[in-house]
């Protein structure tokens, strides 16, 4: 328990590791997205700006899959704005297996003349400076930006998101009620996206398209908050 407390108390907070990496960068596509900042550990969730963001990849690993594409939409706790979000294609540095294509249905045709992720890397962290990122699975968005940067910048990309997988397995997987059904054999509820949202009443998309699950993603957060939270919440209850 000490051992924990301590490490809290003194591992940097985001706000100071953002504020380091401002200074420490040296491209300018980094040093902008750092200034930009990180919204304060004790400020409430309803007045923070946030963006859903999704990709899609050629697999699970960042260290041997790639990105493909790209979606992301701003929003809040009150509007989502799809007009106002983007979606990119990019192109691979390997070739795209049959397994990841019948995934995504991204084709070597709509690859064959995307850009690489190095000429819209500047494009989407500006999309993302400023903002709070919300994904559902925190292990794909954040560790596959961080090896793309990585990558092609040479230099670190971390921040911090709000996991809506995460959060729905607040409720659905833990606690006594579920701990009584496991020792009874039953199967834990699903926590991904679909399902997800459908526990909310919300409506069935087509999955795997970025741009289409980044709006999904963002409505499933604006439920979650509805359900679970007051607009009051600190980001640190909520954030990764």
């Amino acid at each position: 328990m000490f051992l924990s407390i301590q490490k809290r108390l003194t591992s940097p907070s985001w706000a100071d590791y953002f504020a380091r990496q401002a200074q420490a960068c040296k491209t300018v596509g980094l040093k902008r997205f750092y200034a930009a900042g990180v919204p304060a550990e004790d400020g409430p969730i309803g007045d923070v700006p946030l963006v859903a963001l999704d990709f899609e990849t050629t697999g699970l690993d960042p260290r041997e899959h790639a990105i493909v594409s790209i979606g992301l939409v701003p929003f809040d706790l009150r509007v989502i704005r799809p007009a106002a979000g983007r979606y990119w294609v990019v192109k691979p540095p390997r070739s795209l297996r049959v397994e990841s294509i019948a995934f995504h249905r991204i084709t070597h045709s709509e690859v064959e003349h995307a850009p690489p992720i190095t000429a819209i890397l500047d494009e989407l962290l500006a999309a993302l400076a400023g903002r709070l990122v919300v994904v559902h699975y925190r292990n794909i968005e954040r560790p596959f930006l961080e090896a793309a940067v990585l990558a092609n910048r040479g230099e670190r990309c971390l921040f911090p998101v709000i996991d809506t997988m995460a959060l729905e397995a607040r409720w659905e997987r833990r606690g006594r009620l579920w701990g009584l059904k496991r020792l009874f054999g039953l199967q834990p509820p699903s926590i991904r996206l679909a399902a997800s949202r459908a526990r909310y009443g919300l409506p069935h998309y087509s999955s795997h398209h970025a741009k289409v699950d980044a709006i999904a993603t963002a409505e499933l957060f604006q439920a979650q908050m509805a359900r679970h939270f007051q607009p009051s919440t600190p980001v640190s209850d909520l954030w990764i």
